[in-house]
């Protein structure tokens, strides 16, 4: 009955973060959109910050529950299995980016076919399936003590890597840091991200190893809950975990600043500091005090959530690439012509934003019935 438990936190707290993930992602205005659905501009913090390191959270905790049924196979197939899902993932996100393989052209009113050479490599997806294989290796060869200690270096020599690799007037801008010089090296401005005016991929390559601490404390945390059970004390040693953190990246914020962007030692700290909080509540409610009323709505989006998210993402870009004979978006016609009207723009931005994930929870919804679930 406690294993069932514990697997509905993680659904719930991996459903909410789906939940969020998509409103954050969907909003048809980005002037009218209430500020703590928007990510910071560059240093800072807003709750739209974090969705993305919760997944990672999430990731590590769902391996808390994987890695034991591991012991009792072989090297090999342990190892098929992590490379398999990692290229799996990285080729989902690489492909959601190029797709549907063309682009409108604005000159002609037509549409141009995507080159490679302008296709995005890194991405969320991509992130997550670097920083699960990264992590699931180190949690299987080593012990979990030694795991631990090479994700903290990784944490720590992230910071002096971005200080002196980084411009000398300002290591840690948009423009002068060392996560931006390493994927210029590596794959050209072609393939980065452009939607900073410069450009500059949010989940480059550098900055994918300190996320790695994201999966461990997941894992970690998965792991205590599982030894120790959703007992007042274990509840008590995590939130207390949790609010040490919080203090710590409070501090480190002043020398390396919190910045999801380039996805700062003090933004790890920060967000797993949160993610204990978070996941310590729901196991209080739903385990502790039985109250699951509320679970199954987000049970939906944690059952099926790579669909649920890549199917979120699929049909904003068609609704996106291929436009309206006026040139306007489907999405910005809803709200132009419908949404904006309610109460106030940014109340319609959102409503629209909500809508579209309710729709997105209804396929999820169906397929939990038909007890269809995609696994990678």
């Amino acid at each position: 009955m406690l294993q069932q438990k514990r697997f509905l936190a993680l659904d719930v707290f991996r459903g909410m973060t789906i939940c969020f993930m998509i409103i954050v992602n969907t909003s048809p205005d980005g002037d009218h959109t209430f500020a703590p659905l928007m990510h910071a501009q560059w240093h800072g913090f807003t709750p739209a910050d974090l969705v993305f390191p919760s997944f990672l959270f999430a990731v590590g905790n769902a391996m808390s529950f994987v890695m034991p049924k591991w012991e009792a196979a072989t090297t090999a197939s342990v190892l098929a299995r992590i490379f398999k899902r990692t290229l799996l993932i990285f080729m989902l996100g690489y492909l959601m980016y190029w797709f549907p393989f063309v682009r409108p052209d604005n000159t002609t009113g037509g549409y141009f076919f995507l080159p490679f050479d302008k296709t995005r490599v890194f991405g969320v997806l991509q992130r997550i399936a670097l920083a699960y294989c990264f992590a699931s290796l180190m949690i299987y060869f080593l012990k979990f003590r030694a795991a631990v200690i090479i994700t903290a270096a990784i944490v720590l020599l992230y910071w002096p890597i971005l200080y002196f690799f980084g411009d000398a007037a300002d290591p840690f801008s948009l423009q002068g840091n060392a996560v931006l010089k390493l994927d210029l090296l590596l794959i050209g401005p072609g393939h980065l991200y452009h939607g900073n005016g410069v450009p500059f991929d949010p989940e480059g390559f550098l900055s994918t190893f300190p996320a790695i601490g994201n999966v461990v404390a997941g894992y970690w945390v998965g792991k205590f809950l599982q030894q120790k059970g959703g007992t007042y004390e274990a509840l008590t040693k995590l939130m207390l975990a949790g609010f040490a953190l919080l203090v710590l990246a409070h501090f480190w914020n002043y020398s390396f600043p919190v910045n999801k962007k380039l996805w700062t030692s003090s933004f790890v700290v920060q967000t797993v500091g949160l993610d204990c909080l978070i996941i310590a509540a729901i196991v209080f409610v739903a385990d502790i005090q039985q109250k699951t009323g509320w679970t199954p709505f987000f049970q939906v989006f944690g059952k099926n959530p790579l669909f649920i998210y890549l199917l979120s993402e699929v049909l904003v870009i068609l609704w996106n690439v291929f436009r309206l004979p006026s040139g306007i978006t489907v999405f910005r016609w809803l709200y132009d012509n419908l949404f904006i009207y309610l109460v106030t723009p940014y109340v319609g931005a959102l409503v629209q934003a909500v809508l579209y994930m309710l729709l997105c929870w209804l396929v999820g919804y169906w397929m939990d019935k038909k007890r269809i679930y995609v696994k990678v």
